[in-house]
């Protein structure tokens, strides 16, 4: 992966409730649908040579399915657990499971909301976390997964 010529392809999780996304709590999650959102990672993924391909569940054996598929198709992850963020050991297993590269997000601060939002089970076996930033969040957290797999070999890469 450290050849700029090559697509890199990048699998885009999106957890629970965030398939309304515009419509919930849009003073702390934003007024952008999940599709908006989606359009711009596409966007920007074209700028870094990289596809992304969004997936969007409530269920947590279908996101455990879904990272267990991503071996052999994709290079990363990108992941917003959402609630299971806090609460799913099934997910953070299966991340380790197939050691791809994964930059957790999150729309919101997580630490600056309630104490259950403080720990994060898929943090541990993230390369990074980038929270607080809106949408922002999942475009820096697309070019730091991009960048970390072409380029930065200064960072651990498991």
């Amino acid at each position: 992966m450290n050849s700029s010529s090559l697509t890199i392809s990048i699998l885009v999780l999106h957890g629970p409730n965030l398939n309304l996304l515009g419509q919930r709590e849009p003073g702390i999650y934003g007024s952008l649908s999940l599709p908006e959102i989606n359009r711009l990672l596409q966007e920007e993924a074209v700028k870094f040579q990289a596809m992304v391909t969004p997936v969007q569940s409530n269920h947590e054996g279908v996101l455990v399915d879904t990272i267990h598929g991503a071996l052999g198709k994709h290079q990363g992850i990108l992941i917003n657990a959402g609630a299971y963020t806090h609460t799913s050991v099934a997910l953070r297993d299966a991340i380790l499971g197939v050691n791809l590269p994964t930059v957790e997000v999150h729309l919101s601060n997580i630490y600056r909301r309630e104490d259950f939002r403080h720990h994060s089970f898929i943090a541990a076996v993230a390369i990074g976390q980038i929270s607080g930033f809106g949408v922002q969040s999942y475009l820096l957290g697309l070019q730091a997964l991009v960048h970390y797999l072409r380029i930065d070999t200064t960072l651990p890469k498991a």
